[in-house]
């Protein structure tokens, strides 16, 4: 029985060195101290030893299970290591390698224009004002000296949910509903970014949603000379220092007088190209004097206040500033196209 368990030592112990896999190993591990191996078997017969015998022959079969286990543990622990490196050799970073470049986002065109503008006017005094995109057809239209079956709706085919509520067809019914809530007491001086709708055609130039941006002043004494130094200092402040305007007459149902205002065009510097269709000029907003019948609706007293407001495309004005073609480019979402909008500019 002695010599049996140096011979399961000796064997294990060779079978244990010349393994290179932890699996094989484990099962070198459950072949010889398992239950039914074969230390377990030579422990059996040890009934048949005599009572002085017993106890050197089990202090023997502890010492050959105390050294397989450590070889075993050692192996093991050498294998592990050995599988850790080579994983490491497997997955090893270059590290004087280039990074990868992170691709950054650009703003959108529109919104870098409307960004720009409202700086513009905020450093001039103005604050923001916002309102709801589905609108009652009072603020849309009557608070804006429009009542039902007036003509000039027909200008703006409208989006209508029922018969009192509709998509907003211009950001002007924000200016409706600011005058409402000064209770006729100005000054009043803000700025209204924001979508509007109208039913159209989508084309190169027309969109049936897109954005406007629209301006109000009302205080006592306010000109019409106030309205074109504003507009003035815009112009040149969007397009460049040598930009001129002109004010042409026009019709607004909520201003009165009216007018459309038209900059020098960049591209030919007012001698005339087909850009400006060899007029030198090119329509960029409409505006004039808020109207009377509007100031009387929104609580103001119109002999005592006067006021303007003016209205404009932040597409057409990107249109001209960058040089883009087609308002359908803003709305696609081709990376191709925003990409040419850098941040870093």
């Amino acid at each position: 029985m002695q010599e049996r368990l140096k011979e399961l030592q000796t064997e294990a112990l060779e079978k244990i060195s010349q393994t290179a896999d932890l699996k094989e190993l484990n099962d070198i591990r459950v072949s010889y101290l398992g239950k039914k191996g074969p230390i377990t078997e030579v422990l059996k017969g040890m009934g048949k030893l005599s009572a002085e015998e017993r106890p050197k022959m089990g202090s023997l079969a502890n010492e050959v299970r105390d050294a397989i286990t450590a070889a075993i543990e050692e192996k093991q622990k050498h294998l592990e290591e050995a599988a850790v490196n080579a994983k490491l050799a497997l997955e090893k970073i270059d590290v004087t390698l280039p990074g990868r470049p992170v691709k950054e986002g650009n703003h959108h065109p529109l919104t870098r224009i409307i960004e720009e503008i409202e700086d513009l006017f905020i450093g001039m005094g103005y604050t923001i004002a916002e309102g709801p995109e589905v609108e009652k057809d009072y603020y849309n239209f009557e608070a804006l000296n429009l009542p039902k079956g007036h003509p000039a709706r027909d200008m703006q085919d409208s989006f209508y949910i029922t018969e009192e509520i509709l998509l907003r067809t211009h950001t002007s019914p924000v200016q409706a509903r600011t005058m409402e809530k000064h209770k006729g007491k100005g000054p009043v001086k803000i700025i209204c970014p924001g979508k509007v709708y109208r039913r159209d055609n989508d084309d190169a130039t027309h969109s049936h949603q897109f954005m406007q941006i629209e301006g109000l002043v009302i205080d006592e004494n306010i000109r019409m000379t106030d309205l074109k130094g504003t507009l003035q200092v815009f112009a040149k402040k969007m397009f460049g220092e040598d930009r001129e305007i002109r004010l042409r007459p026009s019709f607004f149902p909520f201003t009165e007088p009216s007018v459309e205002m038209d900059i020098s065009c960049k591209i030919c510097g007012g001698k005339g190209c087909s850009v400006c269709k060899g007029t030198g000029w090119i329509e960029i907003l409409g505006a004039g004097m808020v109207h009377p019948n509007v100031l009387e609706l929104a609580g103001f007293d119109s002999k005592k206040y006067t006021g303007f407001a003016f209205g404009m495309g932040p597409e057409r004005i990107a249109m001209l500033k960058y040089g883009v073609d087609d308002i359908r480019h803003f709305y696609t979402n081709d990376v191709r196209f925003l990409k040419q909008f850098s941040i870093h500019e």
